[in-house]
């Protein structure tokens, strides 16, 4: 018989393969890959490639996934989520199937996408960064795409919607079919 505060606390690599057991074996073989060593700063050279690999993996980074990629860069926790909260690019929440990022850069937002982030705001019951609860739709905004002569512009996942009106987001939403 033991008691909790006896028992041996499962490391986050246990614990991911528990939960997540073949996405959890595809990060390891991807990091057995790396060219790590006991230099912490060449292991550095490897974060974001790592991160980018795991947010594939696994959808988004969540604290267990740092953790494992922690101990195999021997690099701290805190430094990766420094890394994963500067870049817009990465997420620690999970996201929706359907990304729905409005960019709000100079072109997109004097042409209007102020009332396009209401509008979806609206249609969708989220707000800005967050996931509906069924994880069908995030929805998220994006200084600049690069596609200033559309603005204002809508991204689903990898598809680019030009000279949005507030009329045309219910057909985009209409447009996110499983």
């Amino acid at each position: 018989m033991s008691c909790s505060c006896c028992e041996q606390k499962e490391s986050a690599l246990e614990k991911l393969l528990r939960l997540e057991p073949e996405k959890t074996a595809s990060l390891t073989s991807f990091m057995d890959g790396l060219p790590l060593s006991d230099d912490v700063e060449s292991n550095r050279a490897c974060l974001i490639e790592t991160l980018h690999k795991a947010q594939g993996i696994f959808g988004y980074l969540p604290r267990e996934v740092q953790q494992v990629i922690a101990e195999r860069l021997k690099i701290t926790r805190s430094e990766i989520y420094g890394v994963i909260s500067f870049y817009s690019y990465f997420t620690d929440k999970p996201i929706g199937r359907f990304k729905i990022n409005i960019c709000c850069g100079t072109a997109c937002f004097v042409k209007g996408a102020g009332k396009l982030v209401e509008e979806f705001t609206r249609q969708l019951k989220i707000k800005e960064g967050e996931t509906t609860p069924d994880g069908r739709f995030f929805l998220g905004i994006l200084r600049c795409v690069g596609a200033c002569s559309l603005a204002p512009v809508v991204m689903v996942n990898d598809r680019v919607y030009g000279k949005v009106t507030p009329t045309m987001v219910k057909g985009i939403i209409a447009d996110c079919k499983d």
